[in-house]
Parts: structure tokens; C-alpha cells; sequence
């Protein structure tokens, strides 16, 4: 019998107990695959799973398929949705939706504001049980006084508030980075600063509220000192990157709606910035920000297409690739950003699920093949090793290949 390693970051017993049973009991043949790995199942705080509201994108069904293939069994889903979940009442369609359609478990945020229009906060105390945390993603919130407010009670409920933080007045029509490709190719950029000026004032926000804070999907060097500096003074604050920050920078566009994403590829600073933020513990965790879009809305180019790529079927294996098989990081490291991390800062359960992977195999990233809806990635045709074999979540198998 092929031999499997256990990497249990969190220590967590039940789930090696839990796997072992399992996989006894299937009796399942893993001759032909290895090294095989056993990780207690990922768990992702930022994706989108688009109902209610833009199914044509994605559902809970092929967003939770998706996410088994790549090794998930816990989600964090995002409210821009339709209708935003701004109150019980509209919460409950999302809720519905995932009880009816998910494989595996999916977390709903509350927004912070009606409508994500960032005009009135909405019922926090009514979502509160029912929600993880609460975010307006894909929208700064623009109002100081009342990102104050809305950290004040989320403090009182005992809740996150999760930021996707862009100071629109500093944006200026752009669509990708403001760097050497947008001045080379004529294309409008978006300044870093208006990333990291909304989390400095979220920071003090935070600290003067002593709330906690998470940002989304950082992308700057900037952003990584003044987060950094925070932790360093005591702020209560964490923050994830996605794995396209951490390969990719500007250098690597295409005039192609599948290099366009929000915040978009920053310079090799930025992604140098990124990779020392991930390996000295400034940067929590990972987070795919897997955000698809149909074919047409990606066929626009840069300038035009809708910004959001998919990533849940990629990031392991791209992560292994580049950080794991180079020996930048060890696997226990990278099971941690991708399992324990996570959880413990947005406080799910482990509920003993887990995946097995083979460690051996390569592959080519092929869109054709991904259970998303979604097919636009930066990375279609790159060389990657690691193949997901079984996803077992609640004690069922949801993703199986053996």
C-alpha cells in the first residue's frame, strides 16, 4: 500500500483519526500515485460564489465543486450579491442557496453597508449569528466616520470586519497597475496608494476602536510596512494576499482579460514585498479571491473586460510549485497559511475533514478542465506538480479521483 504523510499544522486529532477511518474503510487503491499527503481540508476566507443574484457567473454547485477539486472544504463567500446581504431578510436567500446547493462548507458575510453603496450601515446586529464576518468586498468603505462606526459594533458583536480597502478619489479611470506596463502600452493605472492609504486609516481606526480588523487581498509593498507596523504596535490586525500576487507582477501582462483583477498585478517590488510579508508572518494567510465571470465579460481585454480571475482549482498546486518544490517554504508552513491560519483567526471549525494529494504529479493548467464556471487564469499552460486524488468533507466524499 502507498504510504501517506500526514501534515496536521493545526494538531488536530480528530481529523488524522477521522482521515484514517475513512480511508480504511474505501479501501481505496493508491497504487500508481506518490508521494501521497494528507492535509486536513483548506479553508478559503475570500471567494466568490455569485448567488443569488449572478448564477450565469457561478452557483453554490459548481463553486463548491470547484473548491473540493482544489482541496477546499471550508469557504468565506463574499456579499456582492444580488440581493446584497445587508439584513436577515436578504441573507436569507444566500442561506438558502447554500443549503441547497453547496458540497461543502460555505461561511456568508454580511455587508458592512446597504447595498455596498457605503451610505448606511446595514442590520449588523441581525446578521450577526448568521454571518462570519462582515465586509463590503469589491468596495472600499469611503466614509471614515462611518467605517468607525461599523468597527465599533462589529467590536461589540464580536465580529470582524473584513476590508477590501480603495480609496476611490485616487483611482483616476485606471484598470490595471500604474506602473511600467500601463505607461509603455497607454493604458490608465491604478496608484498603489490607493490601496494602502484606506488601510493606514483603517489601522487607526482599528486601533482606536480595538476592533479586529482583516484586510483582503493586499497587494503593495506599502501595504505590507504599514500592516507590519500595526502588528508591531498592537493593533489587532490580519491580512492575506492570493497566490497571483505572489508569482505574478506587472512584467507578466498580456492584453488579455485574464491578466485583469482588482487590486491588479503590482510591479516585482510589490511581489518582492509580498513574498518576504508571506515568509516573516506579516501576511496571515491565503486567500484565492476566486471570482469568475463569464467567457464573454473576460473577452473584453484589459481595458474592458470585468476584473475577477478564478484560482481554487490552481492555488495549491501553483503555491507547491513555487514556494514548497524551490524550498522557500516548507509544507507544514504552507499547510498553515491554507488550513489553520485561517480558521483561527475567522474562528471555524475543523470538523475533521481533509485531502489527499499526490505530490508527485505534474500537470499543465488547462481552463477546459476546471469545475468552475469561470475559466479566465493568468496561469492556463504552466507546469505545475501536485494533483488533488479525495476531498472528503461531513464524511463524504465530495471530489474523488482514485
Amino acid at each position: 500500500m502507498t504510504e501517506i504523510k500526514v501534515i496536521n499544522p493545526g494538531q488536530d486529532v480528530g481529523f488524522a483519526a477521522a482521515a484514517s477511518s475513512f480511508l480504511r474503510s474505501r479501501g481505496l487503491d493508491l497504487s500508481g500515485h506518490g508521494p501521497c499527503v494528507l492535509f486536513p481540508g483548506f479553508c478559503d476566507v475570500h471567494v466568490h460564489f455569485r448567488e443569488p443574484g449572478f448564477s450565469y457567473k457561478e452557483t453554490m454547485a459548481s463553486g463548491s465543486a470547484a473548491a473540493a477539486r482544489g482541496g477546499y472544504t471550508a469557504v468565506c463567500a463574499m456579499p456582492n450579491l444580488d440581493p446584497v446581504p445587508d439584513s436577515p431578510e436578504h441573507l436569507k436567500v444566500e442561506l438558502d442557496a447554500i443549503r441547497n446547493g453547496a458540497f461543502i462548507r460555505v461561511y456568508p458575510y454580511g455587508a458592512i453597508t446597504v447595498g455596498e453603496k457605503g451610505e448606511t450601515l446595514s442590520d449588523l446586529e441581525g446578521m450577526a449569528d448568521l454571518v462570519v464576518a462582515f465586509s463590503d468586498d469589491g468596495h472600499g468603505v469611503q466614509d471614515k466616520n462611518m467605517m468607525k462606526e461599523a468597527m465599533r459594533r462589529a467590536k461589540d458583536l464580536g465580529r470582524l470586519i473584513v476590508a477590501h480597502c480603495e480609496d476611490n478619489s485616487l483611482l483616476n479611470g485606471g484598470y490595471i497597475h500604474a506602473g511600467e506596463y500601463a505607461e509603455t502600452h497607454g493604458h490608465r493605472g491604478i496608484s498603489s496608494e490607493s490601496e494602502y492609504a484606506q488601510i493606514a486609516r483603517d489601522l487607526e481606526l482599528a486601533a482606536e476602536t480595538g476592533c479586529a480588523y482583516h484586510v483582503c487581498h493586499i497587494s503593495t509593498k506599502e501595504s505590507v510596512r504599514v500592516i507590519r507596523e500595526a502588528k508591531a504596535s498592537g493593533v489587532d490586525v490580519t491580512c492575506e494576499t492570493g497566490p497571483h500576487y505572489l508569482i505574478l507582477d506587472d512584467s507578466c501582462l498580456q492584453e488579455d482579460g485574464r491578466f485583469k483583477m482588482n487590486p491588479p498585478l503590482r510591479s516585482p517590488k510589490d511581489r518582492e514585498a509580498m513574498i518576504e510579508g508571506l515568509l516573516d508572518g506579516t501576511i496571515d494567510m491565503i486567500a484565492t479571491d476566486h471570482a469568475p465571470h463569464s467567457a464573454e465579460e473576460k473577452s473584453r481585454g484589459l481595458e474592458k473586460s470585468a476584473m475577477g480571475i478564478v484560482g481554487l482549482e490552481t492555488a495549491f498546486p501553483l503555491l507547491y510549485t513555487h514556494f514548497v518544490k524551490t524550498g522557500l517554504m516548507d509544507l507544514e508552513r504552507m499547510a498553515w497559511l491554507l488550513t489553520a491560519a485561517p480558521r483561527r483567526r475567522f474562528r471555524l471549525p475543523w470538523d475533521n475533514d481533509f485531502t489527499l494529494w499526490d505530490l508527485g504529479c505534474e500537470s499543465v493548467i488547462d481552463p477546459s478542465e476546471f469545475l468552475s464556471m469561470g475559466k479566465a487564469t493568468p496561469f492556463a499552460g504552466m507546469t505545475v506538480t501536485g494533483k488533488c486524488l479525495l476531498t472528503v468533507c461531513g464524511g463524504q466524499d465530495v471530489y474523488n479521483i482514485i
